[in-house]
């Protein structure tokens, strides 16, 4: 069976501490860039919907409408 060990260095025998548990200048990594690939100014988002899906939906409200339409008057005229 093992022990578990303890995930925490042992300060005494870390590299670049200083007294106090400090670090010194140059000892930590560099900060990472405040930008990356394809990270740019801030965009709007377009309003409003595409004209593809508007005229899509209007077409099918349409033939629904007309199908509706018929349908009643084939059975007001039986």
């Amino acid at each position: 069976m093992t022990v578990p060990s303890n995930p925490d260095p042992d300060p005494r025998s870390t590299t670049g501490l200083e007294a106090g548990g400090s670090v010194p200048p140059g000892e930590t990594p560099p900060a990472e860039s405040g930008t990356s690939t394809g990270v740019g100014p801030h965009r709007r988002p377009t309003r409003g919907w595409a004209g593809g899906p508007l005229v899509i939906l209007f077409i099918v409200v349409l033939f629904v409408a007309l199908f509706f339409a018929v349908y009643g008057i084939v059975l007001a005229t039986r």
